[in-house]
């Protein structure tokens, strides 16, 4: 700043001296002083402007179209889908008007196919025996009172054409189960105890319990649960649809070696949501608890969910309900699965808690943007948060291990029962000097002259991090449940998945 003050001063010197106004040379000087004083002042105005945002700060400033592409519907600050018709009066209805109804009985080995409009009161048990929708474009209604078909090979119900079925359960016990390998219907691959090429609506006042050698029910457009309570137990995913699974209420126990509740089209990755408004759900899934192609929105309900992953989309919003989430790998992920939505996780209102297994995991794991407005999250996890694009802590309530925190930091590295990165039993670290050098040994101990990364926030009893420290970044490959293994002199990021 002085070089170029001194230089303006010499220069506007000689150019007045060069004008004929040697005669006042001083106080010409100090003039020019002053003016340089004022362009000096000027000039660190515009450069201070120049560095400062040009609209103030994010909370400020961010608009609910900013937070999503263009090509998004909605924002972080409202719904994100428009839930206006999400159901249909009828889908809401939990009792059928059986004034028109026809009755039928089920005997083993016939099948029963209805092919015009009405309503259906289904009862008896039966064996290798397939309730059939084929109705063009009518809506059905299948009542079921104290079914139970047990088949080998092939769906119990199998809509093969509709404009809508409604399965209703009044109030009584239904079972409806595939004990072999499914057989496929041509080129269909029928692989599910309900099968439907259409739209199919859940609702009533009894229970259904459905136990599958593949999938539980499988709607190839829009599958929806307004009332009833629902037992699945199934090798691949329980609940899986092409365009929508959307529940307003219901009581759901899940045990699925897949995914619990699944929605991907992929001839069209525009589509495939989950919306959840209400109802209740034990989920216990070898996959994810909840996975949608697009958008995954819970307004409210009750969800308890022991899974690798919890809850899986490309946009997950959170508005409210009570949600309590056991993961092995992610507790909440947001990747790119399907287009027009931007990456993001947003909490707005309701109770999150999330437990996270040791290792390589995160709590809260989004590859664009991380938003917390509001609500309640409680985590216990090593990892608390993983994000690639930004993160705002608007409001509510975030405790990580126990402690509040004020501010989201990337990859936090947290106490907790865990133990800290790369430890031993209870998280101890061995060795010393500065270079992560020595290879692992038993239960992940550090051997060798390496010294211990520098770690924010300190090291607790059992050597466990305390506070809000960041992640170590580290060179190298993994070990045996997410340990580090290398002999890398420096400590950059490889390998972490943050899928």
């Amino acid at each position: 700043m002085k070089r170029n003050k001194l230089f303006a001063i010499l220069f506007l010197s000689a150019a007045l001296v060069a004008g004929g106004c040697g005669a006042k040379k001083t106080d010409t000087i100090l003039d020019v002083s002053a003016y340089v004083d004022a362009a000096q002042s000027s000039l660190e105005e515009k450069a201070s402007e120049a560095e400062a945002p040009e609209t103030g700060t994010k909370e400020e400033t961010r608009t609910t179209e900013e937070n999503l592409s263009n090509n998004s519907a909605t924002s972080k600050s409202g719904s994100l889908l428009d839930t206006s018709d999400m159901f249909s009066d009828r889908d809401l209805e939990q009792e059928a008007d059986l004034t028109d109804a026809e009755y039928i009985t089920l005997e083993s080995g016939q099948d029963v196919t209805i092919s015009s409009e009405g309503v259906y009161v289904i009862t008896g048990s039966a064996k290798d025996t397939t309730i059939i929708v084929d109705a063009n474009a009518a809506k059905v209604q299948l009542v079921l009172d104290s079914v139970t078909i047990t088949n080998e090979d092939f769906p119990a119900i199998y809509v093969k054409s509709a404009d809508k079925v409604f399965v209703t359960t009044p109030d009584s016990d239904n079972s409806l189960s595939v004990t072999g390998s499914f057989t496929a219907d041509g080129t269909i691959n029928t692989d599910a105890v309900i099968y439907s090429k259409d739209d199919i609506v859940f609702n009533g006042k009894g229970t259904l319990t459905i136990s599958s050698t593949a999938n539980g029910i499988s709607g190839k457009d829009d599958v929806k649960f307004t009332g009833g309570s629902y037992s699945i137990t199934s090798t691949e995913d329980a609940i899986e649809a092409n365009d929508s699974i959307r529940i307003s209420d219901g009581s759901f126990a899940i045990k699925a070696g897949k995914d619990a509740l699944h929605s991907e089209n992929s001839d069209d990755n525009s589509s495939g949501f989950v919306y959840i408004s209400g109802g209740t759900f034990d989920i216990d899934a070898d996959g994810d608890g909840i996975q949608a192609t697009t958008v995954l929105m819970i307004d409210d309900g009750t969800i308890d969910i022991d899974a690798s992953e919890g809850l899986e989309a490309t946009y997950v919003q959170i508005n409210g309900g009570t949600i309590s989430i056991s993961a092995s790998d992610d507790g909440i992920n947001a990747a790119s699965k399907g287009s027009g939505y931007d990456t993001v996780i947003e909490m707005n209102g309701g109770k999150l808690t999330i437990d996270m297994g040791s290792g390589d995991t995160d709590a809260l794991d989004t590859n664009g943007n991380l938003y917390i407005n509001g609500g309640t999250v409680d985590i216990t996890a090593q990892f608390a948060f993983d994000f690639d694009g930004t993160a705002e802590l608007n409001g509510g309530t975030v405790t990580v291990n126990g402690e509040e925190v004020t501010e989201i930091t990337n990859s936090m590295m947290m106490g907790g029962g865990h133990g800290g990165f790369g430890g031993g039993p209870d998280g101890n670290m061995q060795g010393g000097g500065s270079q992560m050098n020595g290879e692992n040994g038993p239960d992940g101990q550090m051997q060798g002259n390496g010294e211990m990364p520098q770690m924010n926030g300190g090291s607790g009893p059992d050597g466990q991090m305390k506070g809000n420290g960041e992640r170590p970044q580290m060179k190298g490959q993994k070990g045996q449940k997410g340990q580090m293994q290398g002999t890398d002199t420096e400590n950059s990021t490889e390998g972490k998945d943050s899928n």
